[in-house]
């Protein structure tokens, strides 16, 4: 059961603003945050996938709107991903190997976020002259990886991808969060594909959920 309190209404609503600023939907921040309410990982993982689904999908569009999104970048990243989160999303897990798989993932995302909190970090402005495009080889491998953790777990991805993208000076970083945006959000519509595949059904998620990330 999910908990359709105030207090976890508005801590969902929170995650959802402050990933969707950096092109991210907060899967991470979603998982805490419902581990935290005790739900069980069978209702976590849909759930996480479906609330990416709607803040990745606004972040996208607003992105493509604003003129930031890359289809070079985007389309190879897509391509490799799709069939690896669906995969993800259909295999059943213990209970005890997702919440080690999650909990590994939490703690990558909470200690790469206070580590560049403590170094006062902000990521450098990269000018369109100084990007570098990644192979086809490397974006197809980030993509076929990271869209299999996602269906496994219900992150989106883009928590990896983001940096990794950034690091190898791919694309400016408007550019990178859009792409970010829209790589979470298929990411996670193939893994509930994957995941009703496999014979499950989505939770019920009540219309002040939606709203509060929305």
């Amino acid at each position: 059961m999910i908990p359709f309190n105030g207090l976890f209404v508005l801590l969902l609503g929170l995650v959802a603003c402050l990933y969707a600023a950096v092109g991210h939907a907060g899967a991470t921040g979603y998982i805490a945050v419902m581990s935290l309410a005790g739900i069980e990982p069978q209702t976590i993982r849909p759930v996480a996938l479906l609330l990416n689904v709607l803040v990745g999908g606004i972040a996208t569009l607003q992105f493509a709107r604003a003129g930031y999104f890359s289809h070079k970048l985007f389309l190879p990243l897509a391509a490799a991903s799709l069939p690896a989160a669906t995969i993800g999303g259909w295999l059943q897990m213990p209970t005890t190997v997702f919440e080690a798989v999650v909990g590994a993932v939490l703690l990558f995302s909470a200690g790469r976020m206070f580590a560049e909190w403590k170094a006062g970090w902000v990521a450098p402005e990269v000018a369109a002259e100084d990007t570098q495009r990644p192979s086809a080889g490397l974006l197809l491998a980030l993509g076929s990886g990271l869209g299999f953790l996602s269906g496994l777990t219900g992150v989106g991805g883009g928590v990896f991808l983001t940096p990794v993208l950034l690091a190898i000076k791919a694309a400016p970083i408007k550019e990178v969060a859009a792409v970010s945006a829209a790589f979470i959000l298929v990411n996670s519509v193939a893994g509930l594909a994957g995941w009703l595949a496999a014979g499950n059904r989505l939770p019920a998620v009540g219309l002040s959920l939606v709203a509060a990330v929305v």
